[in-house]
């Protein structure tokens, strides 16, 4: 079972609109964001749903709006894990919050794993009968149903529409009769070029969707990395937080990021006094070496020069005028 799948794996690749209609048919709701089930009521259903009583419905709540109550309903959840001994983690504290990434990426997983469950099949379920013991759910069920009739009453207006208008296809029908051997009429299908059409725009959506959740993912690791403890702290992990968080494509928040490195680096250098002690360290080293040098030519001098050059030597500063000789 699909208790531990990776971030690269097909499951993650999955768009929203295929998790949306999984659960709709699956719980007969009527969601339109992934988000709509952060209280953790639909995630115990669809947990119901893969194993038939496993899950005490009674305990979930449908009606949950504040985070303490949609907790419960996680804990029913991480309850019914533990008895089938499914070591996935569940992020509470952020799928609570509603944000939309978190959310469909749990789903994704939610959706691997029912699928993987007897290959998906739901042996009869009723959802609707089920919901109906959990505080809220029929009111869910209520609000699901006048959707549900209103899918059915578009598809039965069409034909409404075609029989009211089928006596003036009639009357005009003698007028057209001639016309039609002339003009051919187009295909209902619109020909196999337009199939092909359909088809091509459809793959194209496709791999954009997974391209998407591809760098979606990568997104996520970076912002678990910058969760941390240990450099949660550190400015650049502050400034790759603002550009991760920005609510708007505004190039303003890459200058703000880029701003907030430069001042650290400037006050580092302003604070820091590491360079101008090196310098005269070696100012001071340079002019020890010197003089040592100095000392040591003089004394080799004393040492190696004759008497007879010493006194010549002293003869011609005697004789320059030094006012070192009296």
């Amino acid at each position: 079972m699909a208790t531990n799948i990776g971030m690269m794996d097909s499951a993650y690749f999955v768009g929203r609109s295929e998790i949306l209609a999984w659960i709709n048919s699956t719980l007969q709701l009527n969601l339109s964001k992934v988000e709509e089930a952060c209280s953790g009521a639909v995630h115990c259903q669809l947990m119901d749903a893969a194993h038939p009583g496993m899950v005490p419905m009674h305990k979930v709540n449908f009606d949950a709006k504040n985070e303490y109550e949609m907790i419960q309903n996680y804990k029913v959840l991480q309850d019914v894990f533990n008895k089938l001994k499914i070591t996935k983690h569940i992020e509470v504290s952020k799928l609570v919050k509603g944000r939309p990434l978190d959310n469909l990426e749990f789903m994704q997983w939610m959706k691997r794993y029912c699928d993987s469950v007897n290959g998906g099949a739901l042996h009869s379920y009723n959802p609707s009968e089920r919901r109906e013991a959990s505080k809220g759910g029929k009111e869910v069920t209520k609000k699901a149903a006048p959707s549900q009739s209103s899918t059915k009453s578009s598809t039965a207006a069409p034909k409404a529409q075609s029989s009211h208008n089928a006596r003036r296809n009639e009357v005009s029908s003698v007028n057209l009769a001639n016309q039609s051997q002339k003009v051919p009429r187009p295909t209902s299908s619109g020909g196999p070029a337009y199939d092909e059409k359909i088809t091509e725009l459809k793959l194209s959506v496709d791999s954009l969707e997974k391209e998407r959740d591809f760098y979606f993912g990568k997104l996520r690791d970076i912002e678990i990395l910058c969760q941390s403890p240990e450099i949660e702290h550190l400015l650049v992990v502050e400034a790759i937080k603002k550009i991760l968080y920005a609510t708007d494509d505004d190039a303003s928040v890459m200058a703000e990021a880029q701003a907030m490195l430069s001042s650290q680096q400037k006050g580092a250098e302003q604070l820091s006094p590491i360079a101008e002690i090196s310098e005269e360290k070696s100012s001071s080293e340079t002019q020890k070496r010197k003089n040592i040098v100095n000392f040591d030519v003089d004394a080799a001098s004393l040492t190696t020069l004759s008497p007879r050059q010493r006194i010549s030597d002293v003869s011609d500063v005697h004789c320059s005028g030094s006012p070192l000789m009296i």
